[in-house]
């Protein structure tokens, strides 16, 4: 069964998915992500976007492929740091799928996501980004998606937050899952890492476990 937004048939899949993402610089909040199945094949891409980019506001997801699926842009001005996505390649005149935005300024209360679509969708992302440890919930508070810490269950060892694991319920878009994935990292970025910051915390969960029913 779909839950809420759809950037492509593809990319929702009955059972739930576990991805690892692994930043391709570690220097700077922001550059390039690679993200892998559990057979270790590329599905989603994008290419580093850092200081010396042509464009730092605006973000592109690719296939493995390197087709675009979805563009992120920053809206400015914006007090709330607010994020739209596009299906594809922005264009002038198109209108955004979806907005995000920090739901409040101080602290780390939550971030918003506004899904333009009939009817209305709303999401909330609680949690540290920074920290790889944030739930995504739909508009009836049931998780869809998790970012934790990955672990080498061969070692034991918690690996670290240059690679994270991400995990998607059943029936909810990856491609838009990881669209969001980009915009937390412009929004929270790593400078915000200090454990004894502001954020709101959540509740640990196994590598291996599974969503709620």
């Amino acid at each position: 069964m779909r839950d809420g937004v759809i950037v492509e048939e593809g990319f929702v899949h009955e059972e739930e998915t576990h991805l690892t993402v692994k930043k391709t610089s570690v220097f700077f909040a922001g550059d390039g992500f690679t993200a892998y199945d559990s057979k270790g094949e590329v599905v989603f891409r994008v290419d580093s976007y850092g200081p010396d980019s042509r464009d730092t506001n605006e973000l592109v997801l690719m296939d493995a492929s390197g087709r675009c699926l979805l563009t992120v842009r920053r809206k400015r001005p914006s007090l709330h740091q607010r994020w739209e996505g596009f299906i594809g390649e922005r264009m002038e005149g198109k209108k955004p799928l979806f907005s995000v935005r920090r739901s409040s300024i101080i602290g780390r209360s939550s971030v918003t996501v506004e899904v333009s679509s009939i009817p209305y969708e709303e999401y909330q992302i609680e949690g540290s980004f920074a920290n790889r440890s944030c739930t995504f919930f739909n508009s009836e508070k049931e998780p869809v998606a998790e970012i934790r810490r990955k672990v080498d269950a061969s070692a034991n060892v918690v690996l670290g937050k240059d690679v994270f694991s991400f995990s998607i319920k059943p029936g909810f878009d990856g491609a838009f899952a990881m669209g969001l994935v980009l915009v937390l990292d412009q929004i929270n970025g790593d400078e915000y890492a200090d454990d004894n910051g502001s954020r709101v915390d959540v509740h640990p969960i196994n590598q291996d476990s599974k969503f709620s029913s």
